[in-house]
């Protein structure tokens, strides 16, 4: 004979395991997390994402890649794409995707915490952390006072063989941009095939970097902070090589951004917001300090190792007004440089 009780109990039992696994479902369903497309250097990344994750318990899900490669695959995918935040080496990309009407509205909170003029239009998308275009010179090889007044020099006969430069790099580019908007088409395609002719390529910033540390190439047209990962690592007192800044508002001196941006169509855009507020906040931007040679857009935080970021003198051009890129890839590859 079955006894009751002992039914009664079993149905109990298994109604509170149910129950229990209804609420374990809806838990995990809830908990927050976001996938995020990355551009930037993957230790910069990594750090921000590991202070982020802590601070919030939102699971962030990187892919790396480089940034127009993960522009062009946001396009590819459309509204059906998995990214929540698209983070950047360089802000093209980012103007792009703006420009084709794939990205949502930052949080005003947010987009306050960094000056407008490093931002993009409308608040689309917000910049992270700056750099500037310098000239790195190898002491041993030519002395400061025989470098040129404009970064335009660079590309006549006397600097044969002595000046390095990258095409292929993003920062390049835009500033082949600025000289566009600044001086012509004209201008900037002339330099083009000055420094063409008489300059060196090479497929990499820290190629040119090292390249003039190891004297090499007496000079080369990087980003400043590629000189100082190379200094961290052999003491800036050991190194060969040193930087020039143009003290003019030329193309020479131009800034440019690292940024981030969510997709409109992103399903986890509470998180997103969450991401980029904290990257730039004072505590996100501490940790990019802490593991990167670039400036922080939060003017609240400050890289005692570079040289201060008010002391730059930059031309009048935003990041937003360098446009997609597009113009200063069609000059390159009409000059045959890319």
């Amino acid at each position: 004979m079955i006894n009751r009780k002992h039914i009664n109990f079993l149905t109990i039992a298994t109604f509170a395991l149910l129950i229990t696994g209804i609420l374990g479902a809806c838990s995990q369903n809830s908990k927050q997390e976001l996938t995020l497309y990355n551009g930037q250097h993957r230790t910069t990344t990594k750090a921000l994402v590991d202070g982020f994750e802590k601070k919030t318990g939102i699971a962030v899900n990187i892919r790396n890649g480089s940034s127009n490669e993960l522009a062009n695959q946001i396009v590819e995918e459309g509204e059906k794409s998995p990214a929540d935040v698209i983070y950047t080496e360089e802000s093209p990309p980012l103007v792009m995707l703006g420009q084709k009407n794939m990205l949502g509205k930052i949080n005003d909170e947010t987009l306050a915490q960094v000056p407008e003029k490093y931002s993009g239009v409308n608040g689309k998308w917000i910049g992270i952390s700056a750099r500037t275009r310098v000239v790195v010179y190898n002491q041993a090889k030519i002395n400061e006072d025989e470098l040129p007044a404009s970064v335009l020099d660079f590309a006549k006969p006397e600097w044969q063989g002595r000046i390095g430069f990258v095409p292929t790099s993003g920062a390049f580019q835009e500033q082949v941009t600025a000289i566009i908007k600044l001086k012509g088409r004209d201008a900037a395609k002339k330099w083009l095939e000055g420094l063409k002719e008489y300059g060196e390529r090479y497929n990499h910033n820290m190629s040119a970097m090292k390249a003039v540390e190891r004297g090499d190439i007496s000079t080369a047209l990087i980003n400043n902070y590629y000189w100082y990962i190379v200094a961290k690592e052999k003491g800036a007192e050991n190194m060969d090589s040193k930087l020039f800044y143009f003290n003019n508002p030329g193309a020479g001196s131009l800034i440019t951004v690292s940024g981030a941006a969510i997709l409109k169509s992103s399903a986890n855009k509470e998180a997103a917001q969450k991401f980029l507020h904290f990257i730039t906040s004072e505590e996100g931007q501490e940790i990019l300090v802490n593991v990167s040679e670039e400036y922080p857009l939060n003017l609240k935080v400050v890289n005692e190792d570079l040289k201060p970021f008010d002391e730059l003198t930059p031309p009048e051009i935003t990041p937003a007004e360098l446009g997609d890129g597009k113009a200063a890839l069609e000059l390159e590859q009409e000059v045959g440089l890319n």
